[in-house]
């Protein structure tokens, strides 16, 4: 089925999925918080690292610079961040207690500061023109993605650089048909494997309604370029399942 038309849906989005936004995934993320990367290592046939590199690789930064890390989970991109670069200022905000404390003891546990907050990406507790870089990666299908979008443009320097990553919508019907029933098969192995709880079992089609309810990697970028982002550049892998995007805020 085709998604709604691209200027209705973020508010059918919210309309369909903000109860479990606001009241459920939560619970869903304090119950996979302990396997998160596991889970996923095993879900992606182990190309898990192979999204990261890509991902990293597009992301530019310098000794000194501020780096925000917005839905940060388990802090893998700040860590990769400062083994690239120690001198990078790395936070970290995610809403997900029980994601934030494995992903601060990740940090801890190979010598790296990451400062974390517990907070809302849609109102970040950030003052105007404040960040470097800032970073968002697998999470925008759960957001009111064009708010977080400006929420980062505004705390971004003029001149800062945004990167962005997650699982989209495949613009193939064919490709995209076979990627639900793939990620059908994968929510309920990996929640078999590690014994998921009532949270995790009971959110299972959410996670395919959120993706084909979501955006194309060219429907994001002019997303972005519509909020005011400049520069916008986009690269898919697997046929459109994952997408990254860079984009920058004006001098």
């Amino acid at each position: 089925m085709p998604p709604p038309p691209l200027a209705l849906r973020d508010s059918l989005r919210e309309q369909q999925f903000g109860s479990i936004w606001s009241r459920d995934l939560n619970d869903v993320f304090a119950d996979v918080a302990p396997y998160y990367d596991r889970a996923n290592h095993i879900a992606s046939f182990g190309l898990w690292n192979w999204f990261l590199s890509s991902f990293m690789s597009m992301i530019d930064v310098r000794a000194g610079e501020r780096v925000l890390d917005v839905c940060a989970g388990t802090n893998a991109i700040g860590i990769a961040l400062l083994r690239r670069e120690p001198g990078l200022e790395v936070h970290a905000i995610d809403r997900s207690v029980a994601m934030q404390e494995v992903g601060q003891q990740r940090a801890q546990d190979r010598g790296l500061r990451i400062d974390g907050v517990i907070g809302d990406a849609h109102e970040l507790p950030y003052p105007d023109n404040h960040f470097d870089v800032v970073t968002l990666q697998y999470a925008s299908r759960h957001l009111r993605i064009t708010r977080v979008f400006q929420e980062i443009h505004r705390v971004l320097k003029p001149g800062g650089r945004f990167y962005h990553c997650d699982m989209l919508r495949p613009a193939n019907p064919v490709v995209e048909k076979l990627y639900y029933a793939y990620l059908r098969f994968c929510l309920d192995f990996t929640g078999f494997l590690f014994q998921s709880g009532p949270a995790a079992l009971n959110c299972k089609e959410y996670f395919i309604n959120a993706l084909q309810m979501f955006y194309s990697a060219d429907e994001l970028s002019g997303m972005l370029q519509d909020i005011g982002y400049r520069d916008v550049g986009a690269k898919t892998l697997l046929a459109g399942m994952i997408g990254f995007h860079r984009a920058s805020k004006a001098s």
